[in-house]
């Protein structure tokens, strides 16, 4: 993961939590996390928010997208962003 990345998820968790009725967190992977899952899990107003950080170039490998839907298919707002700007996108969706 490039510092780059790092930021974006940084920012990304700071903003959401910092709205009211938000809980975020960087999702570490390790031996026991399921592979491709997504950077960031969020709860905002009840509902599950799972998020795929990448920098602007990249994109989510085949595993991440079908993390993200899986999610997606059990109810969650699913995404894969670049930039903070994308994240505020996902919620105004909510709203």
């Amino acid at each position: 993961m490039s510092i780059r990345e790092t930021r974006i998820k940084n920012k990304i968790l700071d903003y959401l939590n910092s709205l009211p009725g938000c809980k975020a967190e960087k999702r570490h992977g390790s031996q026991y996390s399921e592979a491709g899952a997504p950077d960031i899990n969020a709860c905002y107003k009840g509902r599950s928010i799972q998020i795929e950080v990448k920098r602007p170039e990249k994109k989510p490998t085949p595993i991440q997208l079908k993390r993200l839907r899986e999610w997606q298919e059990a109810g969650a707002v699913v995404g894969w962003v670049t930039d903070l700007e994308d994240v505020k996108r996902m919620l105004e969706e909510l709203e």
